[in-house]
């Protein structure tokens, strides 16, 4: 069950990722030279999901400094700088990536400190070590989660999840289908259904195919049927990630998430969010709009197949949504469960 497919892998100074817009009908995987490409691949999505951003935009720093290798000294310092800054831009709503570029910068300023800006092997072997450091802590972090969560799981149980949290979204088994795969593994699970998660379809793009791989009765589902399946009694339990929580507990997820939230209370249906310590982002007091990313309207508009909207039309396309904290039933993160708002 562990053995799950591994979304980024470092090798001979690449960065070898699995190409997820290739998914479900072929596995791609795309070995990524320069910082430049890392960038393209979060902000095209070949590489998602908030710790899997994070662990990428770790690597990257490491490709900026083998790049400045190349360079005269004298151009560097500016050339080191400004590509940080790119690497953090590149998506704005996932902590996981200011924080892992953050880790990096530190590693950067040391340097300017005592060796007075060199950029060399040893400096490069560092950021090395930092980034696989950040690497293998989030897959740590993904088993203590999934056991911390199945915990919470009665015999039998049927999920609902939307988007991907998994092996695809991480560095480990996941976050929220980490819950899934222990409980699995324990013999809790009974099905899973996943929402189909529009409009670019991570539930049924990735969640359904890595769930599938994996030996677990999964079920699509079109994002508008799952209040009519709570209804029916279909579900026990609601199971998300999240890309960022902010001290008051307001979770920034994968644009849906909030609906689930409310038609879970609605059905008296408990509704979780885990994800790892470093997703709280303990300098926000709240979320605000202001930090959602908005996606091409192309998006919507064309999708995978031919036009379906007119030529022109207004498009309104957040990538996430804020669920309140009193939506929320319980945090399920790598240090244990925290209880949330919802009473």
């Amino acid at each position: 069950m562990r053995d799950v497919v591994k979304a980024i892998e470092w090798s001979d100074e690449k960065l070898r990722i699995v190409d997820q817009t290739m998914l479900p009908v072929e596995l791609v995987h795309l070995e990524l030279e320069s910082y430049h490409g890392v960038i393209e691949a979060i902000k095209t999505l070949a590489v998602r999901g908030a710790p899997a951003i994070g662990i990428a935009g770790a690597y990257a720093a490491v490709l900026v400094a083998v790049e400045s290798l190349k360079l005269d000294a004298a151009l560097r310092c500016e050339f080191l700088g400004k590509a940080l800054d790119e690497i953090e831009s590149a998506r704005p709503t996932a902590v996981n990536l200011s924080y892992a570029v953050k880790v990096q910068r530190e590693i950067f300023a040391e340097n300017r400190i005592v060796a007075g800006d060199i950029v060399d092997e040893k400096l490069v072997a560092r950021l090395l070590g930092s980034a696989s450091e950040i690497h293998e802590r989030d897959r740590q972090m993904c088993d203590a989660i999934g056991s911390f969560g199945a915990e919470l799981i009665p015999n039998g149980s049927t999920a609902l999840t939307i988007c991907n949290a998994g092996a695809l979204a991480t560095g480990g088994i996941g976050t929220a289908l980490g819950v899934l795969y222990v409980a699995k593994e324990q013999g809790k699970l009974k099905r899973v259904y996943s929402c189909e998660t529009r409009p670019l379809l991570q539930g049924s793009r990735l969640t359904c195919w890595e769930l599938q791989q994996a030996g677990i009765n999964v079920t699509l589902i079109v994002d508008s049927v799952a209040g009519a399946l709570m209804k029916k009694g279909e579900i026990d339990f609601v199971v998300a990630g999240a890309d960022r929580i902010a001290e008051n507990g307001d979770t920034a997820n994968k644009i849906g998430t909030y609906t689930l939230a409310i038609l879970a209370q609605a059905h008296g249906i408990p509704f979780y969010i885990a994800a790892p310590e470093t997703t709280f982002d303990r300098s926000l007091p709240r979320l605000s709009d202001e930090l959602i990313e908005l996606r091409d309207s192309k998006e919507v508009t064309c999708g995978f197949s031919a036009q379906t909207a007119p030529e022109g039309i207004d498009v309104y396309s957040p990538a996430f949504d804020i669920t309140p904290k009193e939506l929320i039933s319980a945090f399920i993160t790598d240090r244990g469960v925290i209880p949330g708002g919802r009473k």
